[in-house]
């Protein structure tokens, strides 16, 4: 949930830096750092609290610099804390790094450099890392230490480093944990965790790959792997714009997700029904129906609420074209030994197309030679990258934690790949005509629920002291069911269990009190 940002070029890096991470507050943190970069050396501010506190800090102790790196940090290894808020530096202060991930073998590479006099001033994983870089360092760039430190390292990680020893640039990586360079105009360079870090400036983003590093200057960027060679990740350009990221008036971001759901639904949708065929025209997928006319059977993948997205698609797969489907969550998929038959698609189903366990499940496919397929949100993610096909759900960025739209979009992305494959099975075309007109109007339907938002206000006022809530549902409801438990306590937390209807007297009904 940490937030990364970098700059590089002719500007005044602060201001560019504090924006950006604003714009990654939505992630959650508990600190937030900068490391500027001039020839005076690092300079590095970091501070536990909200970005203001920071940028208090800041204005008592400003400092010129066109070059830097910034953090919002959510704490995994240590306290939330000014010691263990990124950036941390290396002994002489030479070296910034900011990180997002965990390594796995901090404490072994911790006792080796201890034992090379290292002293560690935080509680975190992520010092491991830039007094590796340090130690490592003898000559050469900034670029070469960096990667000869991370092919030591072990877990996820997106870093950003820069160094006095090596001005004007920063160098990025990432395995397992997203980030992407911003490419600018007039000579600047960005890096961000995400998209939404850098969209002020560019459209234009480069995603790395799991295993890449790249070196960011004002005359460009240059892309590499850790196994020794350039790569070119290519430039993708960002669809969405800086008013989809700010609340436009609404309290809060899950607000405004809720209310955007019948644009999302439609744009989800657009150009992709056949209403007088009954069909979908999916461009994702059209040109591999030779595989998918051998599917035998699907294991979806995803957590939380994708995976629940996911059941309610087993439900339409199995009812409509007639195919096999389980739903497996993904952190749990790699942890057994799934039989995985030839025949059999993996369809990830994520948000962000960049869930850390279900990439993982998809590597496991992949190994065992299935195809893989994923509906995702977000453009040029890794999961889109990675899997042979798929189907974008074009719901805009999604800030608010608690998914929305996103769930609804996925549920339509859904229905549209059912189609897609029952009327290339036995569904008939009336058949198809009936589930597409129910398609179109789904988007009006959405306003009319939107409309009863003050009854709605007035039921959550009725139940707001209850302490336990029970979801039941039968059929495609039941995951609607689990959908509205993982809700409530995400958001109010309050504790919520969601059933199938009929299991309620088979030991929940046992619960059942004057507070549920």
């Amino acid at each position: 949930m940490c937030g990364i940002v970098g700059y590089v070029g002719s500007k005044q890096a602060t201001p560019i830096l504090l924006a950006g991470l604003k714009r990654l507050e939505y992630r959650g943190y508990d600190s937030a750092g900068v490391a500027l970069l001039n020839g005076k050396g690092v300079k590095v501010l970091k501070k536990p609290g909200k970005i203001r506190v920071l940028e208090e800090a800041i204005e008592l102790s400003p400092h010129e610099a066109t070059c830097g790196i910034a953090h919002t940090r959510w704490a995994t290894h240590g306290s939330p804390n000014e010691p263990n808020a990124h950036p941390h530096t290396s002994a002489g202060g030479d070296i910034a790094l900011v990180h997002n991930g965990i390594i796995e073998n901090a404490d072994v590479l911790k006792a080796q450099l201890t034992a090379e006099g290292y002293v560690f001033t935080s509680e975190t994983d992520t010092e491991v890392v830039v007094h590796l870089i340090d130690f490592l360092w003898k000559e050469g760039p900034l670029e070469e230490a960096v990667a000869a430190a991370l092919r030591q390292v072990d877990g996820a990680y997106g870093i950003a480093v820069v160094s006095s020893r090596d001005p004007g640039k920063i160098v990025v990586a990432r395995n397992g944990s997203p980030l992407l360079i911003g490419v600018g105009r007039n000579g600047e360079m960005l890096a961000g965790s995400d998209a939404a870090a850098v969209i002020e400036l560019t459209r234009d983003v480069v995603y790395l790959d799991d295993g890449d590093y790249a070196v960011l200057t004002p005359d460009g960027y240059r892309t590499y792997h850790l196994e020794g060679h350039e790569v070119d990740r290519g430039v993708h350009e960002v669809t969405w714009d800086l008013e989809s990221i700010e609340k436009g008036g609404y309290p809060h971001f899950m607000l405004k997700e809720i209310f955007e759901q019948p644009s999302s639904l439609a744009d989800v949708m657009r150009g992709r029904l056949l209403p007088d065929e009954g069909d979908a025209r999916l461009g994702g997928i059209v040109d591999h129906q030779f595989d998918l006319g051998r599917i035998q059977r699907i294991v979806i993948t995803a957590c939380g609420t994708s995976w629940h997205a996911g059941l309610v698609g087993e439900y339409m797969l199995e009812e409509l074209a007639g195919i096999p489907v389980s739903v497996e969550y993904a952190s749990e998929f790699r942890y057994r030994s799934p039989v995985l038959e030839d025949g059999t698609l993996t369809l990830a189903i994520s948000q962000s197309g960049e869930t850390a366990d279900t990439l993982a499940a998809l590597k496991e496919s992949e190994q065992r030679g299935l195809k893989t397929m994923g509906i995702v949100n977000a453009v040029g993610s890794t999961i889109a990258r990675q899997t042979d096909f798929g189907i974008y759900l074009h719901a805009g960025p999604e800030i608010g934690v608690a998914s929305t739209k996103a769930f609804t979009s996925q549920l339509v992305a859904l229905s549209l790949f059912t189609l897609f494959l029952a009327r290339r099975r036995e569904m008939g075309a009336m058949e198809g005509v009936q589930i597409v007109q129910h398609l179109e109007v789904l988007p009006s339907q959405v306003e009319e629920v939107l409309r009863l938002n003050d009854e709605i206000r007035d039921l959550a006022s009725q139940y707001k002291d209850a302490s336990n809530f029970l979801y039941l549902g039968r059929g495609y409801q039941f995951p609607v069911a689990l959908e509205g438990a993982l809700k409530l306590k995400e958001v109010s937390y309050i504790h919520a269990e969601g059933y199938p209807a009929a299991e309620m007297k088979h030991g929940p009904i046992a619960l059942i009190d004057e507070e549920m």
